[in-house]
C-alpha cells in the first residue's frame, strides 16, 4: 500500500460499530442514486479522495461532489464498449461463481450504508457474505485486456482502499475481491482489516471532505484527469491580467516550469536523434533486433477520407447547410 497511508499501529479502538442503512436502493433511479453519494464519500471514491487513483484525481472528485460536474465527461451506463457496462453486466455472474468456488453464499444488502459516526462516509456493497466466519464483504470486478494488467500482483491499490473503505464504513473484518479476467480466468483475493491504514485513510478522507464543505478546491495534481478538471471548471479566459510578480511561491512555481521545460526540451531532441539514426540505419528493413528488444518501422494502410476543399468549392452551398460552430479552448502558453 502507498506511503501515503502508512502509519502506526492502531489499537482496536479505531474498528466502527455496524453500518448504518441510510437509503434503500431498490427503487432508486440512477440519477437518485447519483445525487445521495454526493453527500460523501463512498467506498469508490476512496482512492480518489485520497489522490491515489490512476483514472480520477481529487479534483475531479470535488467537482462531483460540489455540483459543478456538468461539463465534465460522462460514461454512459448503456454504452456497450464501456467497462463500466460489462462490469455491471457480468456481477452476478461473478458473484455466483465465487460462490461455486469458495463455497460461501452471498446476498445483497441494496442500500447505501453510512459510518455510525462519520455520516460523510458512505459505501455500497457488491454482495455481503453470509454463513461463515472467514469472510463478510464480496466485491466483484471485471478486467478486460488492458486492465488485466493491474492483476498481475495482485489486488491494484486503487481497488485495495475502495474495500479497506468498505471495512472500514461496515466494522467488518475481512473481504474478498473476486475478479474475471478476460472473461476466463476468476480469481479470489482476500483483504483483512487494517486498523492502521483505516485510520490513515480516514484522516485523508476528512481533509478531502473539508475541501468540500468548505468549497475550496484541492490543488491539481498534474493528472490527466486533473487537466480536464481545469477546462471543465475554467472553459473561458476574462480578459484579465492578473499580476503574480510579488508571489514568491507562484514565482517559484513559474521558474520550475521554464527550467523543466527546458530539460524536455533538450531530452526531446535527443529522442529524436536516436530514433533516426536507427531509422537511417534501418533503410528499407521492417524489423530490427538488439540485444535487449527490437524495433519495428512499418507502413501503415492506405486510408481514405473527404475532400472537404474541393468539395465546398464545387458546392459552396453545403457550408451554410452543414455548417457547425465549434466551442473553442484554452490555450496555456508560456512567453518569457
Amino acid at each position: 500500500m502507498a506511503n501515503a497511508l502508512t502509519a502506526p499501529k492502531a489499537d482496536k479502538s479505531t474498528r466502527s460499530q455496524p453500518a448504518l442503512k441510510l437509503v434503500k436502493t431498490n427503487d432508486l433511479s440512477r440519477d437518485q442514486w447519483l445525487t445521495v453519494r454526493k453527500g460523501g464519500i463512498g467506498s469508490s471514491d476512496a482512492a480518489s479522495a485520497v489522490g491515489l487513483n490512476p483514472y480520477k484525481s481529487q479534483l475531479e472528485l470535488w467537482m462531483e461532489k460540489t455540483g459543478r460536474d456538468a461539463g465534465l465527461p460522462k460514461v454512459d451506463p448503456k454504452d456497450q464498449s464501456s467497462p463500466m457496462y460489462w462490469g455491471t453486466l457480468l456481477e452476478s455472474i461473478v458473484a455466483a461463481h465465487y460462490t461455486m468456488r469458495s463455497g460461501h453464499k452471498v446476498r445483497r444488502i441494496n442500500a447505501v450504508l453510512q459510518h455510525p459516526t462519520e455520516p460523510w462516509m458512505l459505501a455500497n456493497l457488491d454482495r455481503e457474505v453470509i454463513g461463515t466466519p472467514e469472510v463478510q464483504i464480496l466485491e466483484c470486478k471485471t478486467a478486460g485486456i488492458n486492465g488485466a494488467r493491474l492483476w498481475k500482483e495482485g489486488v491494484p491499490e486503487y481497488i485495495q482502499l475502495q474495500v479497506m473503505h468498505q471495512l472500514a464504513v461496515t466494522g467488518k473484518q475481512t473481504a474478498d475481491v473476486a475478479v474475471l479476467i478476460g472473461g476466463q480466468d476468476l480469481q479470489i483475493h482476500r483483504i483483512e482489516r487494517d486498523e492502521a491504514m483505516i485510520a490513515r485513510l480516514m484522516e485523508l478522507e476528512r481533509q478531502f471532505w473539508g475541501y468540500v464543505e468548505t468549497d475550496q478546491a484541492p490543488p491539481a495534481d498534474g493528472s490527466d484527469s486533473a487537466d480536464v478538471a481545469l477546462r471543465c471548471l475554467y472553459p473561458k479566459d476574462s480578459g484579465a491580467t492578473l499580476d503574480l510578480s510579488q508571489d514568491l511561491a507562484m514565482s517559484a512555481a513559474f521558474s520550475d516550469l521554464l527550467a523543466v521545460r527546458d530539460v524536455l526540451t533538450t531530452n526531446v531532441l535527443l529522442e529524436a536523434q536516436l530514433k533516426q539514426r536507427i531509422q537511417q540505419r534501418m533503410g528499407d528493413a521492417t524489423k530490427v533486433v538488439f540485444e535487449t528488444g527490437d524495433v519495428t518501422w512499418k507502413r501503415s494502410k492506405d486510408g481514405s477520407g473527404l475532400d472537404v476543399v474541393n468539395l465546398l468549392q464545387d458546392q459552396p452551398e453545403l457550408l451554410q447547410r452543414y455548417s457547425l460552430v465549434k466551442p473553442g479552448s484554452r490555450r496555456f502558453l508560456v512567453n518569457v
